[in-house]
């Protein structure tokens, strides 16, 4: 099976709200990847919190399936979160919680 992108984009964050970058409902591992180069340092530094949902069954409600923030820039500006395999669901979201509204450029990659 070949890598490939599911999903991308580019999000224009507004500062305290949660954009939802991908719902995906087919069964495969996905991986979320974000350029993060645009991520400010300094006395009050970018922050960007994101989420991925799942859901155990798929009746069951969706639940929070993991929560990091990204501080600043970073000297690595392509950042990758660990694969995920869902038969079912897997969502992904993030919300700049502090700084300048900026523009994130994502892909979610995955085998399907």
């Amino acid at each position: 099976m070949a890598v490939s992108v599911i999903s991308s984009g580019s999000q224009a964050c507004t500062v305290g709200t949660e954009h939802q970058l991908a719902l995906i409902t087919v069964a495969g591992s996905y991986q979320l990847v974000l350029d993060v180069s645009a991520l400010a340092s300094g006395t009050t530094p970018d922050i960007l919190r994101v989420r991925v949902y799942g859901r155990a069954r798929s009746g069951d409600t969706e639940v929070l399936e993991d929560d990091f923030q990204i501080v600043g820039a970073q000297a690595r500006a392509l950042y990758r979160t660990l694969p995920t395999w869902s038969p079912h669901h897997y969502r992904v979201t993030i919300t700049q919680t502090q700084g300048t509204g900026r523009t994130i450029p994502w892909a979610v990659y995955g085998i399907q």
